[in-house]
């Protein structure tokens, strides 16, 4: 299958966004996973005086999942599909959330719409979406400030046969069914195979290495995404050209 990129990736989240939300709530888990893994940004105090930038935000459950262990951080919000923004922008919000209608991969060209440096970036779901994810993770590392810290949440496959057949089996009984009934199935399709394209758990954890971030770790999901779903956390120089 050819995967959908760029504008006519973010056109099918745009045809997407109204039904969305219900699609990922029949996900056991999704919340709380997102949850876990801005958990493990280990922001102080509540995120008090951080700014933090959300790569991907989507229909704003990523922001939501950072304000819950972060309530009074500054959180710039960022997504390549109106459609899915505008759902986000929707729903009340603290007045320190902002969102930006911004492709991630134009935010090095776009640091005055979302201002910078930040102290963490969160990334849920969105490295397997772009078609060069280095390109973005070196952006990324250019937002944050020295030591600032990087969680990418992600579909982010183990590398073994059991995982591969787990979450096919998943997409082919679940997903799939949901994304037709809603006539988004092409976007759904293109979760399935994303997720078996895109780099295994260790192949990622050295991708985010080789962008320059010091201390990467790759911590797993609970439950039946075990293998499946990982957190990625790291930490941008302390100074450029050196380790923390």
């Amino acid at each position: 299958m050819t995967l959908l990129q760029d504008a006519q990736l973010s056109s099918a989240f745009d045809h997407a966004s109204l039904a969305y939300d219900r699609l990922v709530a029949a996900n056991p888990g999704y919340h709380a996973h997102l949850r876990r893994s801005a958990r493990r940004l280990g922001l102080p105090h509540g995120g008090a005086g951080l700014r933090v930038l959300d790569l991907g935000c989507g229909t704003g459950a990523s922001t939501a999942a950072l304000l819950a262990v972060a309530p009074y951080a500054e959180i710039v919000a960022v997504d390549a599909s109106a459609g899915m923004l505008a759902q986000a922008a929707a729903k009340e919000w603290p007045a320190q959330v902002r969102f930006v209608h911004s492709p991630v991969e134009a935010l090095a060209d776009r640091e005055e719409a979302v201002g910078g440096p930040f102290d963490a970036v969160f990334a849920a779901y969105l490295f397997r979406n772009v078609t060069a994810p280095d390109a973005v993770l070196a952006a990324t590392r250019g937002l944050l400030a020295p030591g600032g810290r990087l969680a990418v949440h992600e579909y982010a496959l183990g590398g073994g046969r059991a995982h591969r057949a787990l979450w096919t089996s998943v997409c082919r009984s679940v997903v799939m069914p949901l994304g037709r009934a809603t006539g988004d199935g092409d976007l759904y399709r293109h979760l399935w195979h994303s997720v078996l394209a895109f780099d295994t758990a260790p192949v990622f954890a050295e991708r985010v290495a080789r962008a320059g971030f010091d201390g990467v770790r790759v911590l797993p999901m609970p439950g039946w995404q075990t293998g499946i779903t990982h957190t990625f956390v790291a930490r941008a120089p302390r100074r450029s050209g050196a380790s923390a």
